[in-house]
Parts: structure tokens; sequence; C-alpha cells
């Protein structure tokens, strides 16, 4: 008997079947499949899983599941696995759950035996209280497999609704992806996408037909446009194994669930940088936050969506070891101006810190926001709203800085005490006012120079109780660290309600 016909009369025959099934689990639909996805410089839908998780440590579960569908002809294909990968493992030693799509099996669409195996991960996810990092490579929905393909891919949409803000969900998006299962990519909390990859809802040849114009896969949802147009991606990495290998990093800053604390590291000290004469004298002049931020944290900012809306910028860092999130207005991006678009990035980090207690540092130098039509066509009344909303009810604790400049709508939404600030500090330079001393001078009939010396400090809103402490910005790091450490102890007792409605 060979060891492709074993005798199964015998307990050594069903060993050598479980051992060949397994094997053939490895390459479902042949060794060819797997050369050629090499040779077009990509990795397996299982070399991905194996790039993200500890070497040794991936434990795959429904390796054997094949579809069970009968018609048109598909009884006579039926690979394991079904074209999804499935399973858990460690991460940098904590454990993880991971899928990754297949598209060497039917180009990694969704069937009923494959979304099974993607809720069944969403239930292991939850009830274990571990990250969960979906790999995206699909053409979305199984044609053949007709309406129950698009039942599945609702119900995977509800699994992932679900776990929203219980566990942390990271879409790595490896290849096309379309249709329906490009929707599920936007409910994760981080979004990364290897170039050359795609994420769009309708098919481009429809697109074409429709609009007369050339629709592509790239041109309705590559990198580019993910990056920069939408904000989708967080995260753009070269290959697809590069962008596993930053899901890696992403999973270092985030705490196991929302009951968890957020991570701590050993303490590192920062480079230096003399904040005490930072800042410009002249109150126009540009600088880039980055160099603030570096020297505020422990040299380990991860940026997060540095493409899009930059006169924002938003990322995880570790503060004395202590994981936290940092939301920055950024000088010389629109002198700091808020967006709409700025806004939204902030407030969907915000709501992603605050869901998974992660501290947040605001570090506010913003003369408003960009006053002009299209930003009012566009939406930034429901987007300052969002941000507002977002922090007023953050139940982290929050420290904001002001910096420089916190006037009027930014002053209010960017961290303010009122909106919710747990502590707020602001360095000598601070401008806290209602509106720059021009437009003040003009409403007011007097002198703008008269009314900046009287007003644009940040004594007026300290003797207000609106700042906690005006320091020597060459102390920030240590009164942030101190502020963290206190406010581990905070404790908030939401009000019953179902939940809030966010302008959206």
């Amino acid at each position: 008997m060979s060891s492709s016909t074993p005798d199964m009369s015998t307990t050594a025959g069903r060993l050598q079947d479980l051992r060949n099934r397994l094997e053939e689990a490895q390459a479902p639909v042949g060794q060819e499949a797997v050369d050629a996805t090499r040779a077009a410089g990509r990795a397996t839908a299982r070399e991905r899983v194996e790039k993200l998780l500890d070497a040794d440590s991936f434990v795959e579960t429904d390796a054997l599941a094949r579809h069970r569908v009968e018609a048109y002809k598909m009884d006579r294909t039926k690979p394991p696995t079904d074209g999804v990968i499935t399973g858990y493992g460690l991460v940098d030693g904590r454990r993880v759950c991971v899928f990754s799509q297949d598209p060497t099996i039917f180009d990694g669409a969704v069937g009923e035996v494959y979304a099974e195996k993607v809720l069944k991960l969403y239930d292991l996810a939850t009830k274990t209280g571990v990250p969960l990092v979906g790999i995206y490579d699909s053409a979305g929905p199984r044609i053949v497999e007709g309406v129950i393909a698009a039942a599945m891919q609702a119900k995977i949409l509800r699994a992932a609704t679900e776990a929203s803000g219980l566990i942390p969900q990271i879409a790595v998006v490896a290849g096309p992806t379309a249709g329906l299962s490009a929707a599920q990519i936007p409910l994760a909390d981080l979004v990364v996408m290897a170039d050359g990859a795609a994420a769009h809802l309708a098919d481009p040849d429809i697109v074409t037909t429709v609009s007369g114009a050339e629709a592509s896969a790239q041109s309705l949802g590559g990198a580019a446009v993910h990056e920069a147009t939408t904000g989708l991606a967080q995260l753009i990495a070269p290959s697809d194994t590069a962008a596993v290998e930053l899901a890696r990093e992403l999973v270092g800053y985030l705490p196991e669930n929302n009951r968890a604390a957020s991570p701590l590291s050993a303490p590192a000290e920062p480079a230096p940088v003399d904040l005490n004469d930072f800042i410009p004298d002249d109150d126009a002049a540009a600088y880039d936050v980055h160099d603030i931020i570096t020297a505020l944290t422990d040299g380990d900012f991860f940026e997060l969506g540095g493409n899009y809306a930059d006169n924002v910028v938003t990322g995880f860092a570790h503060v004395n070891g202590r994981a936290v999130g940092v939301v920055a207005n950024q000088p010389s991006s629109l002198a700091g101006c808020l967006t709409n678009a700025a806004a939204r990035k902030a407030a969907r980090f915000v709501r992603t810190c605050d869901a998974f207690n992660l501290p947040l540092v605001f570090l506010v130098d913003s003369p408003g926001f960009v006053p002009t039509a299209d930003e009012e066509h566009a939406g930034v009344l429901s987007g300052a709203a969002a941000l507002a909303y977002a922090f007023a009810e953050a139940q982290v604790g929050t420290v904001t800085v002001v910096t420089r400049k916190a006037l009027g709508a930014s002053y209010a939404v960017m961290g303010s005490k009122f909106l919710g600030a747990d502590l707020v500090f602001a360095w000598p330079t601070a401008q806290i006012a209602l509106s720059d001393a021009p437009t003040a001078a003009t409403a007011l009939n007097t002198d703008a120079e008269a009314y900046a010396e009287e007003n644009l400090n940040p004594y007026v809103a300290t003797e207000r109780g609106l700042v906690d402490s005006v320091i020597e910005p060459a102390h920030t790091r240590s009164q942030i660290t101190e502020a963290l450490r206190l406010l581990e102890r905070k404790v908030v007792y939401p009000a019953m309600k179902k939940h809030g409605n966010i302008p959206l």
C-alpha cells in the first residue's frame, strides 16, 4: 500500500491518510499555482500568514474544509481550505487570530463554507479577547453560489461590526479585493495596503460602461487612491510581505482587547531637542511638529495616514514606556489649519485609541479651520462636530499641550478643557483666544496690536481654569509622564444609553 493510498483498516494507514490530506491543504490546487504566485513576485496566502506570525506558532483551523456546491459542475473541483487560510498564532509572543484569502482558489471569492470559516474565527477571537488580522485578496462573493454568497458576506460584515471595539482588527490589503469583500476592510480599526493591491466596491467594467470613462481596479481603489484621496489606508507598503510586516508592528502598539491596559515597553530617552528655543519668534513661521513629537516620546513614533490630510498628524508612540495615541496640528501644512478631512481623520483615530484604552496626547497649534466654500461644501461642519464628538465621549486619559495657536473653532475641538480634556498644559508661546488679532480688532473697532498683547497669550485662559498649568517647554515630557501615571486611575461611568449618534 503506497503512501497515496493508505490501508484504512490500520491505525498507521489512517494516520498516513491524515498526513496526506494536510499535505494537500498546503497546496490545494497544486504546486504549479504556488510557483506561479511566487514567480509573479507575490507571496502565497499561507506564506503571508507565516510572515505575520512568529516562527512555528501558527495553528490552522478548518484546513480540510471544502465547499458543498454541486451546481455548475462545482462538485468536480473541491480543494481543501476552500480559499481562505484561518487560524491563530503569536506575534512577538502575543496571541492573535488571522485569516488570509487565497486568490489561487476561485480567485479568493467568498462562498458559504469559506464564510463559515471566517465567522468561526471572529467568534474565537472575540471569545478569547485577541486581535484579529485579516489579509485580503478576493474577487468578492462567489458568483456560482448565488445570493447565499452575498448573505454570508453580510453575516461576516455583522460579525466584524460586533467585534468592533471589543478586539483590535487590522486589515492587510495584499492583493486586488472587490465587491462585498472590500466592504469589510473599512470595518477594521487599521488598514495597511500593499502597492499594487486594490480595494473597490464596483466592478471596473461596469464603471466603464456606466460612466463612459475607462476604469480599472487601480483607478478605482489602488493604494495611491486610498492613501491620499480616501484616507482608508493608514499605511502603504511596497509589497504584500512588507504590508504584513507593518501589521506585525501595529500589533505591538495595541492592547489585546478593550479590557486590557495600554501596552508597556522599556522606557527610552528621546533625542535631545531644546524645546525652550523651539517655537519661532515669528508666530507665522512654520515648523515641523514631528520634531516636538520626537522630543516628547520615546523616539518610536509610528505615524498613520501621513499622506492624507497631513495638516493633522496622528500615530502611536510610547512615553516613558507607555503606549499612547498622538494627535497634533502640523504648522508646516496649511499653517496647521484644520479641514474636513483632517478633522475626520483625527476623530477616527481618537475613537480607535479610546476603544482600546490608549491615552491621548494632543499637541495644538492651529489658527482655525480653512475658510473656503469648498470646505463648507465638503462637510466641514459635520467634520468639526465629529472630532468634537469623538473627543468628548472618550473615556481614556487625555492630555492637551497648547504649543502656539489655539484659536476659535480649532481651540474648541482640539482637546479643550471643557470638551473633556483631563489635563491641559500651555507653553508661554501659546495664544488661546476666540480669534486672531486682526479679526477681533475689526469686530471690536480696536487696535490689533493692543488686542494681541492683552489676549493672545495663555494667561487669560489660565485665569479662567481653561489651562491647568503654563509650563516651560523643556518640562513637557516629564509633565506628560506624570499626567499619564495619574490618569491610569481614571474611572468614568458613562450614561446608560444604547449609543450616541456621531455625525458621519
